[in-house]
């Protein structure tokens, strides 16, 4: 298993630490192989709650841009459709999940945040999903699921910078809380995760999860597939 991602499961409880700190914790394809491993893992090993955090001084910095000029347009297409197939696991996890967030947190980083059932950030925190400016569309539905859509619009429009207060006011956070209360955070998401027996739980969350998932693929594909991808991702880079 890479070191860039940690994993430590104690009991039912599953925790997951994004170990590129020198990185900002950013996407790189090992990551994201890993994080899918280890979501696959914690469906067949009991696990009740799976908690997402980062090492350092951020959450997560998105997608890892390094060598994207050497990468074929083809190569990135895959990169981006292996990330939403992560989100839609996590998103679709048959158990409870838990985002724990600080930092600058940025694109795919603010969407594995998004897809977890409970998110929680420190007071400082900060976020932006930027993938629109350079035409790639991820994670729109399941922002405007946990926004509304005329919220999610307007926020992706205007790739804005949002922080901890906003994100709590709009419905992207649960909770705002310093990492120092985290392990209390953690717990009490534990205790209420194991209420219901694990087959319940799961048909709970079937039931009140819309599954898009073919489509938030197809757009994402769609989108990537426009002409132009390296340019468009160069011109945004510049910016």
């Amino acid at each position: 298993m890479s070191n860039e991602l940690l994993i430590e499961k104690t009991g039912a409880i599953a925790t997951l630490t994004l170990n590129r700190p020198d990185k900002a914790n950013a996407l790189d394809a090992a990551l994201v192989d890993a994080l899918a491993a280890a979501l696959e893992a914690a469906h067949h090993d009991g696990t009740r709650l799976l908690v997402l955090k980062g090492n350092g001084r951020n959450f997560c910095a998105g997608f890892d841009f390094g060598g994207f000029e050497e990468a074929s347009e083809g190569d990135l297409l895959l990169r981006f459709a292996r990330i939403e197939m992560l989100l839609q696991s996590v998103y679709h996890a048959p158990f409870a999940t838990l985002a724990l967030a600080q930092g600058k947190n940025f694109g795919a980083g603010v969407d594995l945040i998004l897809a977890c059932g409970k998110r929680v950030a420190a007071p400082d925190a900060q976020f932006r999903m930027p993938g629109l400016k350079f035409g790639l569309q991820l994670g729109t539905r399941r922002l405007a699921v946990r926004l509304g859509g005329d919220a999610a619009r307007a926020l992706l429009a205007a790739s804005k910078t949002f922080g901890s207060d906003e994100g709590l006011r709009n419905g992207f956070l649960h909770e705002i809380a310093a990492p120092p209360t985290w392990p209390g955070v953690i717990e009490r998401a534990a205790a209420e995760a194991q209420q219901l027996s694990p087959a319940a739980a799961a048909r709970l969350y079937a039931a009140t999860v819309t599954d898009s998932r073919a489509a938030d693929l197809s757009d994402l594909v769609r989108s990537a597939l426009e002409p132009g991808l390296k340019e468009r991702i160069r011109e945004y880079r510049k910016g």
